[in-house]
């Protein structure tokens, strides 16, 4: 999420082979934040208006609404043709990040990687112990754990750049963002 989502398709703060990039935001799918799309239009939208009442997650309303409260409202104008048209529409021109808004196509990224998550855990284990309770015990330890576990820790790894250090935080330079 932070080199791909946020770095490389919100600030192109660097250049990489396109394969690369697609890989680091398939990644982002894979950790359930969003559409790259619209995690970009959001995070630009937020350091348009960072800290004010028209950030999204503003850490002035509180801070339970700047860690997850905004992603439990639903805001219909981050829906909106014109909400990507103004903050990602360069996002928007690549075929891949279009596809990946239509359709839930980025849900059933997320959902293949699970299965693969649990198809490689059940394969080992099975290797491993010679049975398929074996596999399907590793199987589902390898879901939970590398799938589950991993998504709601990287929410709240996000999430608290949102709330935490917008709260806590200080600033080296005096900025407007």
């Amino acid at each position: 999420v932070t080199l791909g989502y946020h770095r490389l398709l919100t600030h192109q703060g660097l250049v990489v082979p396109k394969w690369f990039e697609r890989f680091c935001a398939t990644c982002g799918v894979c950790s359930l934040e969003d559409t790259p799309a619209r995690w970009v239009a959001i995070h630009r939208m937020h350091h348009k208006h960072s800290d004010e009442q028209d950030d999204p997650h503003s850490p002035l309303v509180n801070f339970l609404w700047s860690h997850v409260g905004w992603l439990l409202v639903r805001h219909r104008e981050h829906s909106t043709v014109f909400f990507y048209e103004k903050y990602a529409r360069d996002i928007l021109r690549d075929p891949y990040y279009l596809w990946l808004e239509r359709d839930l196509a980025w849900f059933l990224v997320y959902i293949l990687h699970a299965v693969v998550y649990f198809v490689a855990g059940f394969g080992t284990g099975w290797l491993l112990t010679g049975n398929a309770l074996g596999g399907l015990q590793f199987g589902a330890s390898c879901l939970i754990w590398g799938v589950c576990v991993r998504t709601v820790t990287v929410w709240h790894g996000s999430w608290m750049v949102n709330s935490l250090t917008h709260v806590l935080g200080y600033r080296n330079y005096e900025t407007k963002d």
